[in-house]
């Protein structure tokens, strides 16, 4: 009959699982339970941690109730209960039920402490927390977690927890809350709860909320009572209507519900991973925003309407602290009966739709209307429409930047930074020289200074927004010391306009991964690599080159690059041709030592099979001319491919690299429950192979390894970028579980709203202390792990090292910032304030000099990089949208052939591209075919060209920008008439 029993007992716990849900706490309960295993207790603590406590008393539910059962398991379980302190809920599973008018008293009490939440806070945490231990409300157990928390976050904290501890007890509870307010001075607080004024007698204070100290009881059971009741007694119960189910007289003090409290729906609303209230939980529109303790504190000062940085680790909530600032900004300005206008920049595309969508969006409409703007949306054409009509725009810095610099020029569509009211700067460490961020913000400074002077004059002054900056991570630019490291820092906050750092260590919210280096041991035999570094040596003695350094590093990339540009300038092709295949090469020993043997085969056997391909015409009517060093190059390869494609096929010769990555994911996916992860790694390729090498591997499958990469957008490199949309969808699929590894560069580090992971690993990939920050920032459940994987002559392990001390030092710089006095403080960005502009007034007088264009087109000349032939002069040469170097002229287009290329093609407003321009000669790509209004323009790219200016050949110009020459205007009409002209003759 065991099994009736056990069946009529997990009924019983199933059917309270809403009452157990609001009483206990899973922590205190597990140390009680010796019937679930360990690896189980681990799983319900991290449910804890990352979704809160009614979720993982779910999950403990299901643990206790599951089959087969040790004897004595429902006996464990009350006992559990009563000795972690939680004896109501241990009444419920003994059916030792209070009477239904206690119990609706009962409620009405903790509605009560509800609803007066936000004063009760205010309380001394420390005296009330002992004398309610003496009092009974409180296990020593909850005491010491009340201590923790008030400690680490605060006295208001450590009140939040204790009356959520308090409240969980049995029917009596509130008569001694109140005798322990009077017991600790908390009059003011006494009287709010009882209804009572200062002069009221003290009997009549208690009539109002009492309730019995002895609650009755209506049945009787023991701890295993009920196996001895009938099941039907249950369904009785429920007839009777005498246990109620608490889900909604409980859910606004256990879930939060009423969001006019911020410390109420804090302190009791289950949370995302980064401690910030969900903003999925009710579709697109949202409740007002809530924010957890230490987010309020960060905000502030900017909810006064001071200039501040807020620096929080990712995923602690610091967008979501932005919407709420947001939110106030606009509610003070709209009951000011004044105008509030927000601009929130952002310097990635990617971010303008998730900022808009995840955060801004959800929480602010209906009462605010949100629009975002990127650079590749149509909106930007009508961007000062979008900020005219809106109150809250998301845009990319660099649209606010162009249309600043157009009311700068005095055209109608620009903007004014007095137009706008809050502007909020989204991974505002970047605003430093060079950066847009920072363009923007000098035109605020110097503005401020203007409005300083014009004060003193009893003149007019134009309003300045609000700056509220955003970061993970201020960095510590090179500094080496301390002192340059607080002066970094302290430019930043100047250029900024900021009069306060805001941040909080987070105590117990804080997740900090366990990390590890993983160390490498160098290959007893690298046959593969031996017959590459073979093949560069021949290149070496063939155009007489002595490498500095060794093979298959970084040194020695820059090394030969300078070789090819030399070389190009000095027109010595043998040794610009060979510094070509010797860089990629290099580039595919490199690749070896990161990623298979096959994949770095793979790359060089494109790459040669491109390099033929391109001396050859389309339509093979014409030979492009083939050097005797390029004949030597095409063989010196084809003599070594067979080899070279053997040796890459047996994986006894692969790196010890890829063998510590294989074992970390494996270990990682196999000892997790849910596993989700990100690989960074440095180059688009090493993460599309490493992506693919997982998705052939069975071994990874078999265990349900999903992987997928993400690269970024630009076309720096070779390999073809993607697209924002592109990156979105990967994104989905891994927010839904579709994918659960992601193999990443760079562009996962800042800002990209990546699901929690459980485990980081930068696999031979590390930059700087920021760097760092934001990619440990990105292990944010529970027992995270951040794991560094060695790659020969990467150096990971010594930069690992110098990052962690830079990362302290930064830490430690940011404290002695917050603990200057306010006047040194401000002194001293005054002074950081005026040096940079200064500084900016400096770089504009040269940049207008240099921007001056005076050398005369016809001193410019232009010769292919490869063969040396003389191409145009600056003459034929014509300039589009102040952007595009085209050149239309008959003698030009007899000296490129065309070739197609389908996969960069582009479309814009006015233009498209879809194929590129080669040297007739030698197969070099000059640049691009362009479709502009109809019109087909071939586009230089200058890197391709050797430059000669008054007879002296640059040795750098890689940029039209580095170019002193001013070229004629494209002029549309004149070509448009000589295209219909010569139509017209050729249809006669």
């Amino acid at each position: 009959m065991a099994s009736d029993k056990d069946e009529i007992n997990e009924r019983l716990i199933d059917y309270f699982r809403p009452r157990l849900r609001a009483l206990i706490e899973v922590q205190q309960v597990l140390d009680h339970l010796y019937f679930i295993a360990d690896d189980q207790k681990q799983r319900i603590r991290q449910k804890d941690t990352r979704d809160g406590n009614p979720a993982a008393v779910d999950l403990l539910i299901d643990s206790v109730i599951k089959k087969p059962h040790d004897p004595g398991w429902f006996t464990a379980f009350v006992d559990a209960l009563e000795h972690s302190g939680f004896k109501y809920a241990a009444d419920y599973m003994q059916i030792n039920l209070t009477d239904p008018k206690v119990e609706e008293e009962n409620d009405n009490s903790v509605k009560l402490i509800q609803l007066l939440y936000p004063t009760l806070v205010d309380m001394k945490t420390e005296d009330v927390c002992l004398h309610c231990v003496s009092q009974g409300l409180v296990t020593e157990d909850d005491a010491d977690v009340i201590t923790a928390v008030t400690t680490t976050g605060g006295r208001r904290s450590g009140a939040r927890e204790l009356l959520r501890r308090i409240v969980r007890g049995q029917p009596g509870w509130f008569s001694k809350f109140l005798d322990v307010l009077r017991e600790t001075d908390h009059e003011a607080l006494f009287q709010e709860l009882t209804g009572t004024s200062a002069d009221g007698d003290e009997q009549g204070s208690h009539d109002k909320p009492s309730v019995k100290d002895e609650p009755a009881k209506i049945g009787t059971a023991t701890k295993e009572g009920p196996v001895e009741t009938e099941s039907c007694e249950i369904h009785q119960l429920k007839e009777k209507n005498t246990i109620e189910d608490p889900q909604n007289e409980y859910a606004d003090l256990y879930k939060g519900a009423n969001t006019n409290s911020h410390e109420l729906s804090d302190s009791l609303q289950p949370s995302q991973p980064d401690g910030t209230p969900s903003a999925a939980d009710n579709g697109p529109e949202k409740d007002n925003v809530v924010l957890r303790d230490y987010q309020m504190e960060v905000a502030k000062p900017a909810l006064e309407g001071k200039n501040i940085i807020i620096c929080l680790p990712t995923g602690s909530g610091k967008t979501r602290v932005a919407v709420y600032i947001t939110q106030k900004h606009l509610d003070g300005r709209r009951a000011a009966r004044q105008s509030g206008k927000v601009v929130v920049l952002v310097n990635k595309i990617p971010l303008v739709e998730q900022h808009y969508s995840s955060e801004f969006l959800p929480f602010l409409r209906p009462t605010y209307k949100v629009e975002r703007v990127s650079g590749d949306s149509q909106l930007k054409i009508s961007f000062t429409e979008i900020v005219k009509k809106n109150d809250v725009i998301i845009c990319t810095a660099q649209i606010l930047q162009n249309f600043l610099e157009r009311s700068n020029e005095g055209e109608d569509e620009g903007i004014n930074l007095s137009d706008l009211t809050l502007i909020i700067i989204d991974e505002c460490h970047h605003t430093q020289k060079g950066e847009v961020y920072n363009h923007i913000m000098m035109r605020y400074l110097k503005q401020k200074h203007r409005d300083i002077k014009l004060k003193k004059e009893q003149k007019p002054t134009l309003p300045l927004p609000q700056i509220l900056g955003l970061t993970a991570s201020l960095g510590v630019g090179s500094a080496t010391k301390m002192e340059k490291a607080e002066e970094h820092i302290l430019r930043i906050c100047a250029n900024l306009d900021t009069s306060k750092i805001m941040t909080s260590s987070l105590g117990r919210l804080k997740k900090e991964p366990r990390k590890m280096v993983e160390t490498i041991e160098d290959r007893e035999e690298d046959p593969f690599g031996d017959v590459i570094m073979k093949i560069m040596n021949y290149i070496h003695v063939h155009a007489g080159l002595s490498p500095t350094c060794d093979l298959g590093s970084q040194n020695y990339e820059q090394w030969v690059v300078h070789k090819e540009c030399k070389a190009a300038v000095d027109e010595d092709q043998t040794v610009r041709v060979c510094a070509e295949h010797l860089r990629r090469y290099n580039e595919g020993l490199i690749l070896s030592n990161t990623i298979r043997m096959q994949d770095s085969f793979n790359f060089l056997n494109k790459y040669h099979e491109e390099e033929i391909k391109r001396k050859t015409t389309p339509d093979e009517e014409q030979i492009i001319k083939i050097t005797d060093t390029e004949r030597f190059l095409f063989n010196l390869f084809k003599d070594n491919k067979e080899e070279l494609k053997t040796l890459a096929e047996q994986p006894k010769y692969e790196n010890d690299s890829l063998s510590k990555l294989r074992t970390t994911i494996l270990h990682e996916f196999s000892t997790r429950e849910t596993a989700r992860g990100i690989v960074f790694t440095k180059t688009r390729l090493s993460a599309i192979a490493l992506s693919q090498w997982i998705q052939q591997n069975s071994k990874f499958s078999d265990i349900g390894v999903k992987p997928s990469y993400i690269t970024g957008g630009g076309d720096q490199s070779v390999v073809k970028p993607m697209t924002a949309a592109e990156q979105k969808d990967v994104l989905n699929k891994f927010s839904k579980g579709e994918v659960n590894l992601l193999v990443a560069t760079s562009v996962a580090e800042e800002g990209l709203d990546i699901p929690a992971c459980n485990f980081v690993i930068q696999y031979g990939r590390v930059t700087n202390e920021i760097s760092m920050i934001q990619a440990e920032g990105r292990g944010r459940a529970e027992d995270s792990s951040y794991t560094i994987i060695e790659i020969k002559n990467s150096g990971v392990t010594e930069k690992n090292c110098v990052n962690e001390y830079r990362k302290n030092m930064m830490y430690k710089a940011i404290d002695k910032i917050r603990a200057l006095n306010q006047d040194v403080y401000d002194k001293r960005i005054r002074e950081f304030q005026f040096q940079a502009v200064m500084e900016e007034k400096v770089r504009n007088k040269k940049k207008k000099h240099k921007d001056m264009k005076t050398e005369n087109p016809a001193e410019v000349k232009f010769r292919c990089r490869d063969c040396s032939k003389e191409v145009c002069s600056g003459e034929d040469i014509e300039i589009i949208a102040n952007m595009h170097r085209v050149n239309l002229t008959p003698q030009f287009s007899e000296l490129f052939i065309r070739r197609e290329n389908t996969t960069l093609l582009e479309r814009f407003l006015d233009y498209e591209t879809n194929g590129y321009i080669a040297c007739k000669d030698c197969g070099l790509r000059w640049g691009s075919m362009m479709l502009y209004r109809g019109i087909e323009c071939p586009c230089l790219h200058v890197k391709n060209f050797v430059v000669i200016l008054n007879e002296k050949k640059l040795t750098k110009c890689t940029k039209w920008s580095e170019l002193p020459v001013k070229f004629s205007a494209f002029d549309y009409a004149e070509h448009a008439s000589q295209l219909t002209q010569s139509s017209d003759d050729e249809n006669t």
